[in-house]
């Protein structure tokens, strides 16, 4: 067994990941991941504004991105950022946002929620419920039609996306149009070192997971969770009427395996509006290669106004 699946050290490792991101951005004056977040896709103007969203576990903050649109009720998407659990890496997603506010027609709210090891499991996944069931009842004063409404989220941001429509279709809403699941982690009860990935070095390690999965849910107990692992197959509820899903898997990535069952799982349940799986891409992809990147958010941003069109 891995040294950091010990919570104190995986705290540890946690904690200086944390501040080794927060000295880089200082050192560039915070234009560092930001600036070069913002250089792709120039074609896709930034309008932003910031808000915060109050929740029981903490303020969150977030930032929204406006459509060129003369809607003056758009749809809106909200978004929740990778990183393990663990790091805030909400402008990594601005191309994203950008390109789904303009592609999609919607405000997107791209959210800086909180992470593990300072706020773990349960916290993270309630507190993104909660910031979903508040953008569907606000949208009259904030400028979004909040019936006309989406989650998403990129690798743990694609897991907290999985835990909101579970929460939602158990606690009777809110209405979910389309939940896109974005190279998720969806089983946690399984350990890392017994994933396989299609090939020798996936850019997601064992031992990253290792310090995310335990700084995140410390109590192995609790990884059988429905809200963090949907995909083990202890899980057997019947998902009868979640929110129709996206789930895009890369065909490289050590998290491939669990997608494809929880695919299946949505499939079964009449879910699945479709499985598009990246060939020649590894965990993160989008990241690094704006070709494949701009291939797979039109095929997101196709899906999001399918799912939220007048009828």
């Amino acid at each position: 067994m891995s040294l950091l699946t010990r919570p104190a050290l995986a705290t540890f490792v946690a904690k200086a990941m944390q501040r080794v991101t927060v000295m880089a951005d200082r050192r560039s004056g915070g234009r560092g991941s930001a600036a070069a977040s913002h250089a792709r896709f120039p074609e896709y103007p930034r309008k932003v504004r910031e808000l915060t969203i109050p929740t029981s576990i903490a303020p969150a903050r977030a930032t929204v991105y406006l459509p060129a649109s003369d809607d003056p009720a758009p749809p809106v998407h909200v978004n929740f950022h990778g990183g393990g659990y663990v790091m805030t890496l909400t402008e990594l997603d601005d191309p994203l946002c950008r390109f789904l506010a303009a592609e999609a027609g919607a405000v997107v709210i791209n959210v800086d929620y909180a992470v593990a090891p300072q706020h773990p499991f349960p916290a993270p996944p309630r507190q993104a419920y909660e910031i979903v069931r508040w953008v569907a009842e606000h949208g009259a004063e904030e400028g979004w039609d909040g019936e006309r409404l989406t989650v998403g989220g990129q690798s743990a941001g694609g897991g907290l996306a999985a835990a909101v429509a579970r929460q939602a279709l158990e606690e009777g809403g809110p209405s979910i149009a389309l939940q896109v699941l974005h190279y998720p982690p969806l089983d946690l009860a399984t350990g890392a070192r017994n994933k396989r990935a299609a090939i020798a070095k996936p850019m997601l390690r064992p031992w990253m997971a290792d310090v995310f999965d335990t700084s995140y849910v410390p109590d192995v107990r609790q990884r059988l969770d429905p809200l963090v692992s949907p995909a083990h197959p202890s899980d057997t509820a019947d998902l009868k009427g979640i929110a129709p899903a996206l789930l895009i898997t890369a065909e490289y990535d050590l998290l491939r395996a669990e997608g494809l069952r929880y695919a299946e799982r949505l499939r079964e349940a009449d879910a699945l509006v479709e499985h598009h799986d990246v060939r020649g891409a590894d965990h993160g992809y989008d990241g690094q290669d704006d070709e494949k990147a701009r291939e797979v958010y039109a095929i997101i941003a196709r899906r999001l106004r399918k799912a939220v069109e007048r009828r």
